[in-house]
């Protein structure tokens, strides 16, 4: 068997698919895209991808953004589906409905050498300005799925952060609410009594890079 072949029989045993929202453009700080930020020696969206992946996320989707074709020269994203998101100043809202466009067949992704893939029955979110977020929190989230109307978020001291695991049967009703920076906040709002709270408060840090200040907890 070839690794083309292992590899496309793994991604059809994982309904989890890793999207992972990393378009932000950095206003904050400079106008330097999040994706681009180096931490432990290597771009953020990089360091968000191998978490992803150490989760156990096959599949990984990454909607870019800002300054995408230097996001594309500079990060080693390779096998991952990248998918632009020309509306990217809008908000996350406007990334996370491009990622699941992708995810549920109905945008459009790229991967080198194969194109993008389909099928899943749940996006585990991540955010490319958390790196403080990293595998052992992902994989329990992760482990959260059950079927396409799966709903899991990640937890800290009982207050809901991410990742977020999106059910399929979801990503419409995500979809039609994702606004401005909103992301999938009011649709979760409306189905607080349908998610599993995952505690992850002692494996993860939920801190954002947002501005000069927080650059803090970028190590070299």
């Amino acid at each position: 068997m070839t690794d083309n072949e292992d590899r496309a029989n793994d991604e059809a045993a994982d309904p989890v698919v890793g999207l992972l929202l990393a378009a932000g453009g950095g206003r904050r700080l400079g106008g330097r895209p999040k994706a681009l930020l180096e931490h432990r020696g290597q771009p953020l969206v990089e360091h968000a991808v191998a978490a992803l992946r150490a989760a156990g996320c096959a599949r990984v989707h990454v909607v870019l953004g800002a300054r995408a074709d230097d996001v594309r020269a500079r990060a080693a994203l390779d096998g991952c589906v990248l998918v632009d998101n020309p509306e990217w100043e809008q908000g996350m809202g406007s990334s996370l409905r491009v990622g699941l466009a992708s995810l549920a067949g109905t945008g459009s992704g790229t991967r080198a050498g194969t194109g993008s893939g389909t099928g899943a029955g749940a996006a585990l979110v991540s955010l490319v300005d958390q790196p403080g977020i990293g595998a052992p929190a992902m994989a329990r989230v992760r482990s959260g799925y059950r079927d396409e109307r799966s709903l899991v978020s990640a937890a800290y001291a009982g207050v809901r952060g991410h990742p977020v695991l999106l059910g399929a049967a979801h990503w419409a009703g995500v979809a039609a609410t994702a606004t401005g920076d909103r992301g999938a906040r009011a649709y979760l709002r409306e189905h607080e009594a349908e998610i599993a709270l995952v505690e992850c408060g002692d494996v993860a840090r939920p801190y954002d890079i947002d501005t000069e200040a927080d650059l803090v907890h970028l190590e070299p």
